[in-house]
């Protein structure tokens, strides 16, 4: 071969080995690309606190059990597998949403939990409720323990749960949704009633129940709508872990300007209340300011929903 053919070959060698490695090269980056964003190598995890110390949970859970606390989850448009149920009793505020989930016990059955196959198990502090322990729950799904502060502060739970779930946009979404919603229905209700006083009343098996300042949703309508209640709920102090109730004479005392009473369609506490000659003297009973709302669940929970629900409750009756 001539020393001008030779050269031709090696260039021609050259040009065709630089084409196959730049072939390789471009397939790698499209396999590398399509890894990224289809098929990660490893999935995406979370470290946050817990009521167990710091934990790490994956991040792409799909299969949820949050017991008593699915408000929260509906807050950032997640359906957990299974609902919280005690027998036949059911959170109804949030039935519209959760119809269509099967119930889990309370208590929280091992072999119900493991039934639903769940990616992810958060549990309140307290886990003396529960019939497993805590290692047990972590053998079947990843399991995280809300802090004292998340089990008793709705939106703490929705920022949490906004942390496990990779939703913390939506989770504020939620919040600052919460907020603007306040602040409007303060204002309707300052224009429609001013410094009229506010009272509620659970009435359930012929029994009253007076609401404290904060309890439950009563706290929505005095601490965050800004509501006046009156001398009686004054007195009652703050809530305290047992209920009692309160008896007929004592709600002779009631000076309220409006009065919420809620009961079940039926509850023979109403008509007990119809025939008193105690409760025909109160001034809301006289001015025809007592409003019976025949769809309590929401007053007697907390959370995103129960709250709203409460809201537009009290501006559906008191805005005219």
């Amino acid at each position: 071969m001539s020393e001008k053919n030779r050269k031709k070959f090696l260039f021609s060698l050259l040009i065709a080995l630089l084409l196959v490695l730049s072939a390789c090269g471009n397939d790698n980056a499209s396999q590398d690309s399509g890894t990224k964003e289809e098929n990660p190598a490893e999935k995406s995890e979370v470290t946050l606190d817990s009521e167990m110390g710091e934990v790490t949970i994956p991040a792409d859970a799909e299969r949820i059990i949050a017991p008593f606390h699915e408000d929260a989850l509906l807050a950032l448009g997640v359906t957990p597998v299974a609902k919280w149920a005690i027998g036949e009793t059911l959170q109804n505020h949030l039935e519209d949403q959760l119809s269509n989930v099967p119930k889990i016990e309370w208590t929280m059955p091992l072999e119900q939990v493991l039934s639903y196959e769940p990616d992810l198990i958060i549990l309140e502090n307290n886990l003396d409720s529960y019939e497993g322990t805590y290692e047990e729950y972590n053998k079947i799904a990843p399991t995280y323990i809300m802090t004292e502060e998340t089990t008793g502060d709705w939106r703490k739970q929705i920022e949490t749960f906004g942390k496990l779930l990779g939703k913390e946009q939506e989770a504020e979404q939620a919040i600052t949704g919460y907020e603007e919603k306040i602040d409007e229905a303060s204002a309707q209700l300052d224009e429609a009633i001013g410094d009229e006083t506010v009272a509620a009343i659970w009435v359930i098996g012929g029994q009253f129940f007076l609401f404290e300042k904060d309890r439950h949703s009563a706290e929505v309508l005095y601490s965050e709508l800004g509501v006046n209640y009156p001398s009686l709920v004054e007195d009652l102090g703050e809530a305290q872990a047992t209920w009692d109730p309160i008896s007929l004479e004592k709600l002779s005392e009631l000076d309220a300007d409006h009065v919420f009473l809620l009961a079940a369609e039926g509850e023979e506490g109403l008509e007990t209340l119809e025939n008193s000659d105690v409760w025909q003297s109160i001034p809301a009973e006289q001015n025809g300011n007592v409003y019976v709302l025949n769809k309590p669940d929401s007053w007697t929970n907390t959370g995103l929903h129960a709250s709203e629900q409460t809201i537009d409750a009290v501006l559906d009756t008191l805005v005219k």
